[in-house]
């Protein structure tokens, strides 16, 4: 691989989950240019709809969104070649998203349907053990057909401590929860936010002024939350992300200086660009992706990348370092229901 190359790894729905893809694609890209180039897939495992790294071992995390839930772990080897540790079932339905505590000892993992948060012990080569603990969350929302009881869409541990933020659609709340660093049990603490009804809370982001911005799947929006002077998130602000409708918001994320933040819309298959200032976010552009239903976007440094999960392809853009505008660049690379990217960083530990 060039000094220019890194590596990316695609996450997507197979046929268990009605998708067309086969597992985990490895591609690389050149950090120049932000071409991406297919090598192959590396891991035919079932639906890996959403991927972690270990935050200091080389291994890859993925997700099996499954009726019957499973989280699979592979060690990373200096080719970006995948080798499988383990698999695990979430005692969840339709695990979506998963995180690895910043201690490196947990893997936390949402599961949607059953609206759960399932544990698991990482040993010292980011294997993961057998279960911990599974966390119910308990209520609902006002629209009936999504918001029945809860579904956890994301969970975020605190990069600062043992705080673990959970983004719950199906009752309109962020749960705050207690990871102990020892049993690897979560005890919840309470709600850190509480969303207008019918919001449907998917995604959510810490923004580097201490704002709290989430994404609501079922009302179009992101809204922010800033701690007031006990320490409670109160709503600041929010705005609409796309006119077109019917929308729902998939994925938020921002650059290296947290000057702009960006919205997928599946439904406009846009992404939204907010310029990011004390007071707030500001739509400035709404960039067409090129693809149909945006289910994930990655910045990495001065490229975005969105996976369109019906086109079945992954679009390129490079990003004005001025204004934040992304603007289409090259050929969308095919890829069958992509779900996931992972720019992939190499560490140094064990299991490769």
């Amino acid at each position: 691989m060039g000094a220019s190359d890194e590596y990316v790894f695609l996450g997507c729905y197979t046929g268990e989950s009605g998708g067309e893809g086969e597992g985990i694609v490895l591609l690389r890209r050149d950090v120049t240019t932000g071409s991406l180039t297919r090598l192959g897939v590396v891991a035919r495992t079932p639906s890996p709809s959403f991927l972690a790294q270990h935050p200091t071992l080389p291994v890859l995390y993925a997700v099996n969104e499954l009726t019957a839930g499973t989280v699979s772990a592979f060690a990373v080897a200096d080719d970006a070649s995948l080798a499988p540790l383990a698999v695990q079932p979430t005692g969840g339905s339709a695990p979506c998203h998963l995180a690895v505590s910043r201690d490196g000892r947990h893997l936390l993992v949402a599961n949607y349907v059953s609206g759960d948060v399932s544990v698991f012990p990482l040993d010292a080569d980011g294997v993961p053990g057998e279960r911990t603990d599974l966390l119910g969350l308990d209520g609902k929302g006002p629209v009936v057909d999504r918001q029945e009881g809860p579904h956890a869409h994301m969970v975020a541990p605190d990069p600062n401590g043992s705080e673990v933020l959970i983004s719950d659609l199906g009752s309109d709340r962020v749960w705050r929860a207690r990871l102990d660093p020892v049993s690897g049990r979560l005890t919840l603490v309470g709600s850190a936010v509480v969303a207008e009804p019918g919001t449907g809370p998917r995604h959510l982001l810490r923004t580097s002024d201490g704002a709290l911005v989430l994404v609501g799947e079922l009302t179009g929006d992101l809204s922010w939350y800033r701690a007031g002077a006990g320490g409670e998130l109160a709503r600041d602000g929010g705005v609409v992300v796309s006119a077109t409708r019917p929308n729902q918001p998939s994925e938020v994320t921002t650059g290296r200086d947290g000057r702009f933040v960006y919205v997928a819309n599946r439904g406009p298959d846009t992404v939204t660009v907010l310029r990011w200032e004390p007071e707030g976010g500001t739509v400035i552009a709404e960039v067409a992706t090129g693809g149909s239903w945006p289910r994930h976007i990655a910045l990495l440094a001065d490229h975005l990348y969105v996976a369109n999960e019906r086109s079945h392809n992954v679009t390129i853009f490079r990003v004005d370092p001025d204004t934040g505008v992304p603007t289409a660049q090259g050929e969308p690379v095919a890829e069958s229901s992509p779900t996931c990217i992972l720019s992939w960083v190499p560490k140094p530990g064990r299991a490769a």
